[in-house]
């Protein structure tokens, strides 16, 4: 029995790497439709399904006291592959199918999962982030790109949106900010309670209006909040 349930953090962790594999199938056809859904919003839900893996893995490690090196690596390679890979082979799709785009630009999606492989080796022998961040976290990224994906498509007709100038900085500045030596709270709660969560609190109840009103495209000004109040919450949130 022990055995079973020291595996249940990592058995969640896999479903977190099977969702993001799910994903990255499913943004090799972008813009094709699939059950009368363009096939990145199904990627886009993968790397939901996913995002909520991450969460469960690690709370049912604290839960079940199944912490282990194991299940950390393990964490980490799942984390590259849902919320590095995949989001960047949606923009990749996406920027490919549009004509307007120079060719080379969507090779500039690479540089998502290859940052995000140096933030999270960096996150792993960190000591410092152990109730905060330092740099946006990987999931934080992929969602952000959700966002990009869902207004990139819904206005074909915005040129700048649709420009090499405007996207290659935002991939570079995106990119950059996961290794930034920004500091950034968690969502991790010791309590439920209002004092000492204010910055959680603002965040979620900001984030499900946002995503009522506008959607996935609401993502955007979620992860641009989150980075706001991090400059304003407590270094080391409790």
């Amino acid at each position: 029995m022990n055995v079973i349930r020291r595996n249940i953090p990592n058995f969640i962790t896999c479903l977190n790497v099977l969702s993001g594999s799910v994903a990255i199938i499913l943004a090799f056809t972008a813009n094709d439709p699939a059950y009368a859904v363009p096939a990145w919003i199904w990627a886009s839900i993968a790397i939901g399904v996913a995002t909520v893996a991450d969460f469960l893995d690690g709370f049912t490690a604290r839960l079940l006291n199944a912490r282990s090196e194991i299940g950390k690596e393990l964490d980490s390679l799942s984390d590259l592959v849902s919320f590095g890979v995949a989001p960047a082979m949606i923009l990749f799709t996406l920027l490919d199918a549009d004509a307007a785009l120079p060719a080379w630009l969507k090779w500039g999606a690479l540089l998502i999962p290859a940052l995000g492989a140096l933030r999270l080796a960096r996150f792993n022998v960190d000591t410092r982030q152990t109730t905060s961040f330092i740099g946006l976290p990987i999931p934080a990224n992929a969602l952000f790109w959700i966002g990009f994906a869902a207004v990139f498509s819904s206005f074909p007709s915005w040129g700048w949106l649709h420009s090499a100038w405007f996207i290659l900085p935002l991939i570079f500045i995106e990119a950059w900010l996961m290794v930034s030596p920004i500091p950034l709270f968690s969502l991790k709660f010791h309590s439920f309670g209002w004092k000492g969560n204010e910055f959680r609190w603002t965040l979620i109840i900001c984030s499900a209006i946002l995503l009522w009103l506008l959607g996935l495209q609401g993502l955007i000004p979620i992860i641009l909040l989150y980075i706001i109040l991090s400059l304003f919450a407590p270094k080391n949130p409790h």
